[in-house]
């Protein structure tokens, strides 16, 4: 698999990331759900300034811009592991992995860099696109857009049980986005399947083989 199929793949995943969150942005008020399919599967829009799934390290700006350069940090050696683990000739499962898992590192970066510079805030309107450093935070503070909700399980717990009961077990709680997703599926394909994945690829050794000079086989008649 070339490296430019690699790329790709990243910014075909930026780009449906990206404008299913320019979408939400622009069209829901903060909090504001639709059911899609059933109740299992919503459109809900929230903000979070931390990590995947609207986890939190840190509200202070501090931690903020913190988070954000450690980000910008991972994408930028992503590339350069991304294309070294296609030179090595690493299988192109391992290669697919890697590209989804930059792509979704990649899509949440941008959020994060310039969403605070270009859209006004959430919290009482639907947000409009701002002057370019006009908006609701600086450089490197912006908000990473979750919308994908899907609350499969959603059960009262008897009071019996310990630590949850009386309240409701939902699964899967968390809201996410396409970029939270990739990273996941990139991450827990390789994770179950490392075995079959994480392995020079076997032609690569076959054309190693015919870069070396020929050998000469002895003919078995020349014995007689």
């Amino acid at each position: 698999m070339k490296y430019r199929h690699a790329i790709l793949i990243v910014f075909a995943v930026i780009i449906f990331d990206q404008l299913l969150k320019f979408y939400i942005k622009t069209h829901f008020y903060y909090g504001q759900e639709i059911f899609v399919i059933g109740h299992w599967f919503r459109l809900h829009f929230i903000e979070n300034e931390g990590m995947a799934f609207g986890m939190r390290i840190n509200d202070a700006a501090t931690g903020k811009l913190i988070l954000t350069l450690f980000r910008l940090a991972a994408v930028i050696f992503g590339f350069y592991l991304l294309k070294a683990i296609i030179k090595k000739g690493y299988t192109k499962g391992a290669v697919i992995c890697g590209s989804l898992i930059l792509a979704g590192a990649l899509g949440n970066l941008l959020d994060s860099m310039f969403y605070g510079m270009i859209f006004t805030d959430s919290s009482f309107h639907i947000a409009r696109t701002a002057q370019f450093g006009k908006g609701y935070a600086p450089f490197l503070h912006g908000r990473v857009v979750d919308m994908l909700y899907f609350p499969i399980i959603n059960l009262p717990m008897p009071r019996w049980v310990p630590f949850v009961g009386g309240s409701d077990f939902v699964f899967f709680e968390p809201v996410f986005n396409i970029a939270d997703a990739s990273i996941s599926i990139g991450v827990l394909t390789l994770v179950f399947f490392q075995k079959r994945l994480i392995h020079k690829h076997a032609s690569r050794n076959i054309h190693d083989t015919h870069d070396a000079p020929p050998q000469v086989l002895d003919n078995p008649l020349n014995n007689n």
